[in-house]
């Protein structure tokens, strides 16, 4: 054993040079058998066991240098690659049924684990082949097992060869079974639990949110508190993400607007300091991206077209602003900016809630006919002037509210008519449009909203 033992002791100085070559790897291939031995493996060292881990380490380098000079050096990035492999076979063989070294392994594990995932990283990048074979061997148990490390660094390295690997047919794969569902539900959560790690976020905006069937199962069997961080992502990529490369799917956006129609009510219960329901969180967040999504944004904009997205809408915004009415609550307009909840009117979920009803019903009725006809049906356009008001708990309300009735009323004689026929009978006239600074102006029949002339 004493030539294995000098090349146990010796290992880090071959390596130092610049260039690997075969003989380096037949003294390493050298330790490894060695290490098979227990009598070996017992009597070897600390300091020559943190050898083997600084070849390791430099190995890792090489590897990522060496693959971006692939062409001019396949020769020596073939025998490199294969030193790594031995080097990971060497720390195996060290640890079986050795208590000591095994001891000496764990303050190096992480490291090396780390080291190992890089590895795997740095060959996938730029190389299909690889990309498709870590896929296969690792997915998705193994990539479960990695992302469940109490090591950061380890599980945002995972993530990191996860979001190279992925495509367009691995993304499809994660909706198969559950298993496989499982990974995708595990990677969402360390979005929440651990916000440093930009992997995660580039995995979903980038491939998650691609596929429509994947964002539908993974919403379905998500906690309340899961689609909240969901949601939050799609909303502060949504200002982000360029018109050419669309953040998601119409699909998976209608099916956004579904969950909204399906259980907008839950926000009814904020009006009893429900401040935690987090069902009511949801539905805020689901306005707050549909909002968005109708802001003239070309590739949302046929949600104008979703069946029972403005009937819910107007039938909702008729519950808070009754609720307002009937009770003192967060709903009830105010003018004081202040709730009795710590922190003030613009800390609370609902905060803003009634206004966003009403841009989102101004958004559905630009440019759309039978829109703006459904609003006159369900008898919105009174309701939407009756929130014409100033309300601290909904800054700009006023704001939208003009909006919307502008929209609802572009080219719609039907409305303009509505609109004068409620003037005549003195059921609406436009007081509260003058004190913002409108007026409304017949013209040739029609009913126009001017701004008000200002005295000199």
């Amino acid at each position: 054993m004493a030539a294995s033992s000098d090349s146990m002791q010796n290992i880090n100085s071959p390596l130092s040079t610049e260039k690997r070559t075969n003989t380096h790897l037949t003294t390493l291939q050298t330790v490894t058998k060695a290490l098979r031995d227990e009598q070996f493996r017992a009597s070897v060292d600390r300091e020559a066991l943190g050898n083997l881990f600084a070849v390791l380490s430099r190995l890792s380098v090489d590897v990522e240098h060496l693959i971006e000079n692939m062409d001019s050096q396949e020769e020596e990035a073939s025998v490199c690659l294969k030193l790594t492999a031995e080097c990971f076979r060497a720390h195996r063989n060290a640890c079986v049924q050795c208590s000591q070294n095994q001891k000496s392994e764990i303050t190096n594990n992480a490291s090396t684990l780390r080291c190992g995932i890089q590895f795997l990283g740095n060959i996938a990048v730029g190389n299909q082949l690889c990309k498709d074979d870590i896929w296969v061997l690792g997915f998705p148990h193994i990539f479960w097992d990695l992302l469940e490390l109490a090591d950061e660094k380890a599980v945002s390295y995972t993530c990191m060869v996860i979001h190279t690997c992925l495509d367009e047919h691995k993304t499809e794969q994660l909706v198969k079974d559950t298993q496989q569902l499982k990974l995708s539900l595990k990677i969402m959560d360390l979005c929440r639990t651990l916000p440093d790690v930009d992997w995660t976020v580039f995995i979903v905006t980038q491939h998650f949110l691609k596929s429509s069937e994947l964002v539908r199962k993974m919403y379905t069997q998500m906690t309340n508190e899961e689609r909240l961080t969901l949601l939050e992502l799609i909303l502060a990529q949504l200002g982000v993400v360029e018109e050419e490369n669309c953040l998601m799917p119409l699909s998976a956006a209608q099916f956004l607007a579904s969950c909204f129609t399906d259980h907008c009510r839950a926000v009814l219960t904020l009006s009893s300091e429900s401040l935690d329901d987090q069902e009511a969180l949801v539905v805020i967040r689901l306005l707050d991206i549909l909002c968005e999504m109708t802001s003239d944004c070309k590739e949302f904009m046929a949600l104008q077209d979703h069946s029972d997205l403005l009937s819910a809408t107007v039938d909702l915004l008729k519950k808070v602003h009754l609720l307002g009415k009937t009770s003192k609550n967060v709903f009830t307009a105010a003018h004081d900016f202040s709730l009795t909840r710590p922190g003030g009117a613009d800390t609370h979920p609902a905060f803003s809630f009634k206004a966003h009803l009403i841009r989102l019903i101004g958004n559905l009725c630009h440019g759309h006919v039978v829109n703006q006809d459904k609003v006159r049906e369900l008898d919105g356009i009174a309701l939407i002037l009756d929130n014409c008001s100033i309300d601290s708990n909904n800054p700009f309300i006023s704001q939208w509210a003009v909006f919307a009735i502008r929209n609802i009323l572009e080219h719609n004689l039907e409305n303009q008519k509505l609109i004068q026929g409620l003037r005549r009978q003195g059921v609406a006239d436009d007081t509260i449009l003058r004190e913002m600074g409108f007026r409304v102006e017949e013209r040739d029949g029609s009913l126009l909203l001017r701004p008000l002339k200002k005295d000199p």
